[in-house]
């Protein structure tokens, strides 16, 4: 069994690559963090690219993200986010489904290392923003 992740870490911060982050974002999307830094680790061993998820057999996938909740959902999204990131130009990370604004923010943070004042709560922390009112 993988090694969970550092809890004192994002997980954007204990990752590699886009596809691999884009992944924790989802896993993240209703779910505690403690959780999936369990999970996420297992997940990215069994498949560490989007090529090796796009071949996984989705039963196996789901046996693995069922402590997560919402497994039947988060394969799905998985597997069609997956699909988009290999075509995908690398620029707007909302033009992959299932990618809303915290995986977008995340990925001009920790993969573009462009500064700016996101609106989610955890990212304005690690960056050292004040919490929005």
């Amino acid at each position: 069994m993988a090694t969970p992740l550092r809890d004192d870490l994002m997980v954007q911060e204990q990752i590699s690559g886009p596809w691999q982050m884009f992944v924790g974002c989802i896993m993240l999307n209703q779910t505690g963090r403690k959780p999936v830094k369990t999970v996420l680790p297992e997940f990215l061993e069994r498949w560490p690219t989007p090529e090796a998820y796009l071949a996984s057999d989705p039963d196996e996938v789901k046996a693995v993200i069922r402590p997560l909740g919402f497994y039947n959902r988060r394969e799905n999204t998985f597997r069609r986010m997956s699909q988009d990131f290999l075509a995908w130009d690398g620029a707007d990370a909302t033009k992959l489904y299932g990618i809303g604004q915290y995986g977008s923010e995340s990925y001009r943070i920790f993969f573009i290392g462009e500064r700016f004042e996101p609106q989610d709560k955890e990212l304005r922390r690690y960056l050292g923003y004040p919490q929005l009112a």
